[in-house]
């Protein structure tokens, strides 16, 4: 990329850098002052346009990273189910997950502070059951040792057993949910290949089971954050997707698998297929979901930049007042939806939860 597409320079900037300098010039604000200021700020904004515009920029130039700009506040996935209430025992029951939403078809429950997954019956759903489950969700946790020794007494069976190895940068066991998704219990350990994330994680409280709610799952055992690990055959072009088209930011480089955080404990895996759990597969029974305040900041950028495929030109409201979303593609054919929930009945702990 050349200096000049890289530069965080913009019409509107140069204008603005034009008005701190007349706010600050010293003189008399006489007619002839101004002529002459005026005169220098055109000759100053012209040549910057024709420079700005061989670059390839102009005055409505997009945002550099439209998350800063617009804002992601949680991270989700939609799982879908050929029996919802088997899942949602789980993971209510069995993990301890908090139901933050219950809509009937969809249950909304919380697994981190700001990390979220949406159980869908598929009968409802965008996704059928039928195709391939290519995502593993990763619970990251302080109490790794508790967690496994909990799960093994419990029965389920392990696609990968724990076997903590010193001086790895993370150990973890892998088991499944009721219908079969991946689930990667995970903790990254003092490595410098995590030198970055770790502080993001230490700033992260784990959320516990409500002591409410009905669980097996012992007291002092919860999840601090999540990883969506997602695989691909391009891996260079998911990561300048991620960066470029979404303005996420990279925090761990494993070579073959990276992660990005999109908000306190919600992380993105973009995983190189030929190395990770899962191979490529054109259909995946997931839809990659975003919680933001911005929605419509969001979709306009979209629109205007065709960041990714949408799958609708329009924002969808939902038709009983409580959420509006649009859906999009990402690269590799990951559905991707941006969500916003309204104030609604159904919607109380959510918001709540969200810190509204």
């Amino acid at each position: 990329m050349s200096k000049c597409l890289s530069s965080p320079w913009s019409l509107r900037g140069l204008r603005s850098f034009c008005d701190i300098h007349n706010h600050f010039s010293v003189g008399t604000d006489d007619r002839q002052t101004t002529e002459r200021r005026s005169v220098k700020n055109r000759i100053f904004l012209g040549i910057s346009g024709m420079v700005l515009l061989a670059c390839g920029q102009t005055e409505e130039e997009v945002p550099l990273n439209p998350l800063e700009s617009f804002g992601i506040t949680a991270n989700n996935a939609f799982l879908y189910y050929d029996d919802l209430e088997t899942a949602t025992k789980f993971y209510t029951e069995t993990l301890g997950l908090r139901v933050a939403a219950d809509y009937g078809f969809a249950k909304i429950v919380q697994v981190a502070n700001t990390s979220y997954l949406t159980l869908v019956d598929a009968d409802s759903g965008m996704h059928s059951t039928d195709e391939p489950k290519t995502v593993a969700i990763a619970l990251i946790t302080d109490q790794l040792d508790e967690w496994y020794a909990y799960l093994v007494e419990q029965g389920l069976e392990m696609r990968y057993d724990f076997n903590p190895t010193e001086g790895r940068p993370h150990d973890g066991f892998v088991t499944y949910d009721p219908e079969g998704y991946y689930l990667e219990f995970e903790r990254f350990n003092d490595h410098p290949e995590n030198e970055h994330f770790l502080p993001l994680l230490e700033q992260t409280a784990t959320l516990y089971p409500d002591p409410s709610q009905t669980t097996t799952v012992p007291d002092g055992l919860g999840f601090k954050a999540t990883v969506l690990w997602l695989y691909y055959k391009d891996t260079a072009g998911a990561l300048s997707f991620l960066e470029e088209k979404l303005g996420f930011e990279k925090v761990v480089d494993q070579g073959w698998a990276w992660i990005y955080q999109t908000s306190p404990s919600g992380y993105i895996g973009p995983v190189d297929e030929t190395r990770g759990m899962h191979s490529f597969t054109e259909q995946k029974a997931v839809t990659v979901s975003f919680f933001t305040d911005n929605l419509d900041g969001w979709h306009s950028y979209v629109s205007e930049t065709n960041a990714f495929e949408l799958r609708e030109t329009e924002v969808h409201a939902d038709s009983v007042g409580r959420f509006r979303a649009f859906v999009g593609y990402d690269p590799e054919g990951y559905f991707l939806e941006f969500d916003t929930f309204l104030e609604h009945e159904l919607n109380v702990k959510l918001l709540e939860s969200l810190n509204k």
